[in-house]
């Protein structure tokens, strides 16, 4: 049974390439009896050729659009270019979106209004739609994200920032302080091509998110970038100065060195100096608070600030005292009892009281006085109190070096040559760059002004000569391509569509003629032919003699074949029409 299942598909097969075979031959043999198609697919061949490079030519010039896009922001994007009828491309394996150049921009600006690229950070609308009794956790959960992802979408705003990601640790308080554990962040941020940030945007990433996060100390943010590298570094490069007073100092420095350009460019000219300056800066924080007291001043001259006069005078009027009683109203001057002295005094009294009597008498007898004066007096004190609070990146000291060049002027034999300047001129130009720096001799300030030949460089700008600019080399290059088609169009015109049109155009050679060649050519050989080709060979068996008489077979030989070259459709005409009628 297999042998006759095998049979049949081998007749079947066969008779299937016995059917193809006569349907191929029979199209071929029109193909070569029409000789118009050939020219037709030719001409087509070569329009479409044309075309394609014309297209090529007038390509536009693709840029990025966006780059490592998102699946589902790639597709919301190539749906809205389609719908837009923009042409789009994709390179860098896939990574980044192509676009004409001319509407790169027109289409950012198209798709940010719509929405476009939607980003894979969700901000505070993630709040928005929360469950009914959703749990505390979750809700923690939501906040952190939402927080996370505003974020992100604050940092990407940065120009060299492409995309963000912000990864919080919240903090975690606690009644014991042993406990507590402080929050802290991560930030991945992608750059674009060939940006880079900068130490001050490192810095106001930084600051940014340990003022967003309760709790989040600026030392305790990282931030690194696409390639690994760590940006925050403890300190940065310098461990006193970070990116913002780096800034400053060159700003403080480029104002100094455009003071001095500026004056002395108008005198020597933009080519002929050269400054800079290096300036150092305090940024120290200092507060003093200080309290003086002078000494008192004269008395003619001094503030009185409160007077106390106090006066006490005792004695004169001799008035009743003592302890109530009989001795008190004893009348005065009589001895209420005797005096006993001791013996001394006793001595000294007898002697007294012999030569004075009487004015001992009164003396003892009369009351003592006194006057006591007491004066206090408040003067104002000299008291002075002195707040100060040093600034803030103060200039300390500047060190300016100036450079001059040699004045251009003409010799003797009015060949031109340099020559240095003056004593007198070095001199006016070192006035007049200390006075544009503020020179300070206190502060320590150095300035050195020198006099010296530059090396002459030739200008780009100036010696380019006008084949070598750019704007050139682009209409070369657009008409390059032109050229290069409207070649591909006349090569292809040459080699292909004349042959094709003057092949079809060529009037044919009359059939016998080329008959009576082609037999001369073949000779005796074939005159055991059948009776067709016998009467062919009669009717022109005269002509044939006479050729072969007067030019012979090798001349006959070389016009057939010259004929076979010039027309050879006409030639397998006449062979296919021997063969029809030997079959």
């Amino acid at each position: 049974m297999s042998n006759a299942a095998s049979a049949n598909d081998g007749a079947t097969s066969e008779a299937s390439k016995g059917r193809q075979g006569p349907s191929v031959a029979k199209l071929l043999d029109s193909l070569r009896a029409n000789p118009l198609i050939p020219l037709l697919i030719a001409g087509a061949a070569v329009v479409a050729i044309v075309i394609a490079l014309l297209m090529w030519a007038r390509s536009p010039d693709y840029r990025v659009l966006y780059s490592n896009l998102s699946e589902a922001d790639g597709g919301r994007i190539i749906s809205e270019l389609d719908q837009r009828g923009v042409p789009y491309q994709f390179s860098q394996g896939g990574q980044a979106l192509l676009v004409p150049s001319d509407q790169v921009h027109t289409l950012r600006l198209q798709l940010a209004e719509a929405g476009l690229p939607q980003g894979g950070n969700v901000g505070f609308e993630l709040m928005d739609n929360q469950a009914f009794g959703i749990s505390q956790f979750a809700e923690h959960v939501n906040y952190q994200r939402g927080l996370e992802g505003e974020l992100a979408h604050s940092i990407e705003s940065l120009g060299p920032v492409s995309q963000a990601r912000v990864h919080l640790a919240m903090a975690k308080p606690s009644v014991f302080v042993r406990d507590r554990e402080p929050a802290k962040a991560s930030v991945i941020v992608t750059l674009h091509s060939g940006r880079v940030l900068g130490e001050g945007q490192v810095n106001a990433i930084v600051h940014m998110v340990s003022s967003s996060v309760p709790e989040l100390a600026a030392e305790d943010v990282t931030v690194v970038d696409q390639n690994g590298r760590l940006l925050s570094l403890p300190g940065g490069k310098n461990h006193d100065l970070d990116g913002t007073q780096l800034d400053y100092i060159e700003e403080v420095e480029r104002s100094y060195r455009r003071r001095i350009e500026n004056i002395l460019i108008p005198l020597l000219g933009a080519q002929n100096v050269r400054a800079q300056v290096a300036a150092q800066i305090d940024f120290s924080r200092r507060e003093e608070t200080s309290e003086r007291y002078g000494p008192n001043q004269p008395p003619n001259e001094a503030a009185v600030r409160s007077s106390q006069h106090s006066a006490s005078y005792t004695g004169g009027d001799e008035l009743a005292r003592g302890i109530p009683g009989a001795l008190t109203n004893t009348p005065p001057g009589v001895a209420p009892s005797p005096i006993e002295l001791p013996a001394q005094e006793g001595q000294e009294g007898q002697e007294g009281n012999e030569n004075n009597t009487e004015e001992n008498g009164t003396e003892e007898n009369r009351p003592p006085s006194s006057l006591r004066q007491d004066n206090v007096i408040n003067y104002e004190v000299d008291r002075s109190v002195e707040h100060i609070q040093h600034r803030t990146g103060e200039v300390e000291r500047l060190s300016v070096a100036v450079v001059v060049n040699y004045r251009d002027s003409v010799d003797e034999e009015g060949e031109p040559t340099r020559e240095a300047l003056s004593d007198e001129e070095l001199a006016q130009i070192d006035r007049l760059v200390r006075q544009a720096m503020g020179f300070s001799s206190t502060r320590g300030d150095e300035l050195e002004v020198v006099n010296s030949p530059f090396t002459q460089q030739p200008d780009a700008d100036t010696d380019r000569a006008w084949w070598e600019s750019p704007e050139l080399h682009d209409l070369a290059l657009a008409l390059g391509r032109y050229l290069l088609v409207g070649l591909a169009a006349l090569l292809l015109y040459l080699l292909i569509l004349r042959p094709l049109i003057k092949r079809h155009t060529q009037a044919p050679l009359p059939a016998p003629a080329l008959e009576s060649n082609f037999r001369a050519t073949v000779g005796d050989d074939e005159e055991d032919s059948d009776d067709a080709d016998r009467d062919i060979d009669d009717t022109y068996e005269a002509p044939r003699r006479k050729k072969r008489k007067s030019a012979g077979y090798e001349q006959s030989l070389k016009e057939l074949r010259e004929i076979a070259q010039e027309d050879p459709r006409l030639v397998a005409m006449i062979v296919r029409s021997w063969m029809s009628k030997h079959d």
